[in-house]
């Protein structure tokens, strides 16, 4: 049995990845404010496929 809430890859990365981000002005200063916090971070990073 599958559980209740399951997140897709793909999805995750249209709404939050690096691209998505960077598409819109709010989404450049998101990545602004976690560069100046200093983040190792700035965006999801995509899974790597085997």
């Amino acid at each position: 049995m599958k559980r209740t809430l399951e997140g897709t890859k793909l999805k995750r990365q249209h709404v939050s990845g690096f691209r998505a981000r960077m598409a819109t002005p709010e989404g450049q200063e998101v990545l602004n404010r976690r560069r100046a916090k200093g983040r190792h971070k700035l965006a999801i990073q995509p899974s790597k496929r085997a």
